[in-house]
């Protein structure tokens, strides 16, 4: 950590907003991960701009944060300043059949909100634990849902700082891809276009929907939702759960035996315990079936 550049940031944001040697599992679903030499809680796009450009200039890598939900953090903790849109670039605004929501909102405040104003067409997202920043850069789905349905237009900041929309034409959204992925864009805001709807309807919708979670994904343990990605023709948990390996352990990182696309944080586990059981997984899985699972969860610092 360099005293010089957490002056720059204090200055910027305010010393309430920089934090230092932060332990990253405080900020993450999976409870996991070491200390982030910067922690840094931005109020606004062009406060991030300016964050990104004192990390150029210092030459300090940056790392853009929602709430953690699709994370694991190295148990060395990560070199550099970590953004979080999360907590204070979170507002949701419904005007017609039109909503806006900042990169920070979590997808069941959208999906409150359009409930609230009779809209429908964001149940599927109510339960997924994550930010609209993310869902946006990966295509975010569930339930027949995705938010390729209902996106209208992004808003995102490119390396340079520069601010602009993307038509939802022009996103090149697939499963868990974008061209804000492929860009390496930062999103700041989203538009999300609707129906109108019966409130009892779409309320008794996602209260279905959250049935279907609770009893069937291990929402009682912190995990980072999906470990695997869906390889083509397959099921990512059936592939596991049929490969013999539900409720395989390293350390205090298990397979959920609710659900065996989960790697659960059973108690205490270190991110190396979560990778160790990952690969084996991997291995496992490819020696049975000749299928390789590629991970969904990002990683991010360092791992031994």
């Amino acid at each position: 950590m360099n005293q010089e550049i957490k002056k720059m940031f204090c200055e910027l944001l305010g010393r309430d907003h920089v934090l230092t040697d932060e332990p990253m599992k405080q900020h993450t679903t999976f409870k996991i991960g070491g200390p982030a030499d910067y922690f840094l809680v931005p109020e606004t796009g062009e406060e991030v701009g300016e964050i990104i450009k004192i990390c150029r200039k210092t030459d300090t890598p940056y790392f853009i944060l929602g709430n953690g939900s699709n994370l694991l953090v190295g148990d060395g903790g990560y070199r550099g300043a970590v953004i979080q849109v999360y907590r204070n670039m979170s507002a949701v605004t419904v005007e017609g059949t039109t909503i806006t929501a900042q990169a920070g909102a979590l997808l069941s405040a959208v999906a409150a909100a359009a409930k609230n104003a009779s809209l429908t067409g964001f149940e599927f997202a109510g339960g997924i634990p994550g930010t609209v920043g993310g869902a946006a850069v990966m295509n975010a789905g569930a339930y027949g849902g995705e938010m390729k349905d209902v996106l209208v237009e992004v808003t995102v900041m490119d390396a340079e700082g520069k601010i602009f929309a993307i038509s939802a034409e022009k996103l090149e959204l697939g499963y868990r891809t974008s061209v804000i992925k492929k860009a390496g864009y930062i999103v700041l805001e989203a538009k999300i276009r609707l129906k109108e709807g019966d409130q009892e309807a779409i309320r008794e919708r996602m209260k279905e929907l959250t049935i279907q979670r609770t009893t069937k994904q291990p929402l009682e343990y912190p995990s980072a939702g999906s470990t695997f990605k869906r390889p083509e023709g397959y099921f990512a948990g059936k592939l596991v759960m049929d490969s013999g390996l539900r409720g395989y352990q390293v350390g205090g990182a298990r397979i959920s035996e609710k659900h065996c696309g989960f790697v659960i944080n059973a108690g205490d586990a270190t991110a190396k315990d979560v990778r160790t059981l990952m690969d084996n997984v991997r291995d496992i899985v490819y020696e049975k079936y000749g299928v390789t699972l590629e991970p969904e969860v990002k990683f991010l610092g360092e791992f031994d």
